[in-house]
């Protein structure tokens, strides 16, 4: 990273775009929730009078301004199931639960990254700018919203 030659009006302009990719992504994962919800409890059980516990409705806490992608909390997983069509969509939602979490995760860093790390470069801060440009590419995203530059 010997030079850098960013122009902050093009950065904002690709963060939008990126932002309304991401928020699809999230509208489609909750769907995807929603939906798989709505089946386990329309699917009935094995054993009468029993239910597929619902989903809690959430999702993760987004810096002002940023709407990260999907539900990804632990507890929006169903917490049990009975029938074996509900059990089925349980597992299914545990088993991809990680890979929605890294998807979330890894948008959230991309767009947070780019936003400090262009800050920094404006600001004349080319080794904050390489951190926070390092933090997003592994995807720290407490490094990236405790992330600060050196203090002049």
């Amino acid at each position: 990273m010997a030079s850098w030659d960013i122009q902050p009006q093009g950065v904002q302009g690709q963060l939008k775009v990126v932002g309304t990719h991401a928020e699809d992504l999230g509208n489609a994962l909750n769907t995807l929730l929603t939906d798989m919800q709505e089946a386990a409890q329309a699917a009935g059980t094995a054993v009468p009078g029993s239910h597929a516990e619902t989903l809690p409705q959430g999702g993760l806490m987004a810096p002002r301004g940023y709407k990260p992608v999907g539900p990804v909390a632990p507890d929006l997983l169903p917490h049990k199931a009975t029938g074996p069509v509900a059990a089925a969509l349980v597992e299914y939602v545990r088993h991809r639960k990680k890979d929605m979490k890294a998807m979330a995760d890894r948008c959230q860093a991309a767009v947070l990254g780019a936003a400090k790390a262009t800050n920094e470069y404006v600001q004349g801060d080319l080794e904050a700018a390489k951190n926070a440009q390092r933090a997003a590419r592994d995807v720290r995203l407490n490094a990236l919203k405790d992330f600060g530059g050196k203090k002049k």
